[in-house]
């Protein structure tokens, strides 16, 4: 019978049919007719993703083209958490820029507040002149803050899925992290601790005998999650195989990170190209030989035991050097008066007000004049990359000799992910497109800026 026999018997007329298509069904294999409806078949489905939270940090959309439960086409807009950082950089001094850059990924904010001071600096010239103490805790803080970020991308990867307990579990170790990260620095995020020529404060006395007693619990998070889902046959039947991006489609799409590592590329900045004394510690860089939403993840765990194998090293050498200047001694740069978080954990110590307004009007002065105006940064411009949690992280500075930056922009490594996603996602499920955002791991602070 065919398609107008069938309708005519059903009472449908001659204009009803047109414009549908027809098919004839004589016999035969059913799974053969389907297909050739498959093949016919031109409507498809269109369906919005947000603006939402969908496995990743911020605001994100997707839209996506589904042809019933696999994906033809996905296409994702940015721009939601748009706040315009690198723009109003340019109204603040050099200085004043970095409460802006640690507000970017504000998952990992170090990475952001390091590479941009170390852009500063290079402009400066003052590159050799940064007090091995101070490169100890940029190290120290910026390793923090990797293991912290995926902590994050592991638990939230997990609770897309359902597992909401793993996700409880890699932000408790990450709450020990917040604790030593607050005890630096008075701040858990957004911390604004880095600044050009060094750091803001010394370490508070103790702080390494307390990150040595609260690693272990950290270390301790990070093995039960993996041991309860790495050999798991549904964590593994979700992850392997989905969201494939081989060595090559990485390089044209000029993604790094997790992802680069896991498709066998030991590509890491610190080994390749070291900055803040990187050279001076010992760990390895993990790879593996395919690309896919499983071994991102199983790269991010290992990294995080790397990440743990510099800490210990850091806070070694950072008994060794208790009482060494954190902080450049051109006073043009450094401020008169080193600032002290207060045992509250918020504003200025009793000793640094006393010291800028009691005891020398010469300090106050230059106080006022370095905060308020800021220092002077020769003309020129300068390029630094660093290791990110999420890959390589640039920041491209223009100064035109004054007191805040002419243009600033950063390269973030989460923007340059999402590229990969419709390599990923396109033509595997829909359930499987979260998980390829997830491995992806972007965060929009850092993505929109």
């Amino acid at each position: 019978m065919t398609s107008q026999q069938f309708h005519a018997t059903s009472g449908a007329t001659e204009a009803d049919l047109d414009g549908l298509p027809g098919f004839d069904a004589i016999g035969g294999d059913w799974s053969d007719i389907a297909s050739e409806a498959a093949q016919l078949a031109e409507e498809r489905i269109v369906v919005n993703i947000g603006p939402v939270h969908p496995s990743t940090h911020g605001v994100f959309r997707l839209l996506m083209e589904l042809d019933g439960e696999y994906v033809r086409e996905i296409r994702g807009a940015t721009g939601f958490l748009h706040t315009g950082i690198e723009k109003n950089m340019e109204y603040r001094t050099w200085t004043q820029g970095v409460s802006f850059v640690t507000r970017m990924d504000y998952t990992a904010c170090f990475f952001q507040e390091v590479g941009y001071c170390m852009g500063i600096e290079k402009l400066l010239g003052i590159e050799d002149q940064i007090p091995e103490r101070a490169q100890q805790i940029r190290v120290l803080m910026m390793e923090l803050s990797r293991v912290a970020s995926h902590l994050i991308a592991f638990g939230s990867a997990l609770n897309e899925l359902g597992a909401t307990s793993m996700m409880t579990a890699g932000f408790r170790g990450r709450e020990d992290l917040m604790r030593i990260i607050e005890r630096i620095s008075g701040l858990r995020m957004n911390n604004e601790y880095i600044r050009p020529g060094g750091v803001a404060e010394d370490l508070t006395p103790g702080t390494t005998d307390y990150a040595r007693e609260v690693l272990p619990n950290v270390r301790q998070a990070m093995l039960d999650m993996w041991d309860i889902v790495g050999e798991n046959p549904i964590f593994k039947k979700r992850f392997q195989n989905v969201g494939v991006l081989s060595l090559p489609a990485l390089m044209a799409l000029g993604q790094t990170g997790p992802g680069l590592k896991a498709a066998g590329l030991p590509w890491d900045l610190r080994k390749t190209q070291p900055y803040c004394g990187y050279e001076n510690y010992e760990f390895d860089v993990p790879t593996t030989d395919k690309s896919d939403a499983y071994n991102r993840t199983w790269i991010r765990v290992q990294e995080c035991h790397q990440s743990l194998r510099i800490i210990y090293q850091v806070l070694d050498r950072l008994d060794a050097s208790e009482g060494q200047p954190v902080m450049v001694e051109d006073k043009r740069i450094a401020w008169p008066a080193q600032l002290s978080i207060a045992t509250d954990g918020q504003g200025t110590s009793h000793e640094h007000v006393q010291e800028i307004m009691t005891q020398s009007m010469e300090s106050l002065i230059h106080h006022f004049k370095l905060v308020t105006e800021g220092f002077r940064v020769p003309a020129g411009q300068s390029y630094t990359l660093i290791e990110h949690a999420k890959g390589t992280w640039g920041c491209h500075l223009v100064s035109d000799g004054g007191t805040r930056p002419y243009r600033a922009h950063v390269s973030d490594p989460g923007f340059r992910n999402l590229q990969g996603l419709s390599m990923m996602a396109e033509g595997g499920l829909l359930a499987d497109a979260i998980v390829c955002l997830a491995s992806i791991d972007p965060v929009m602070g850092g993505v929109d800026r």
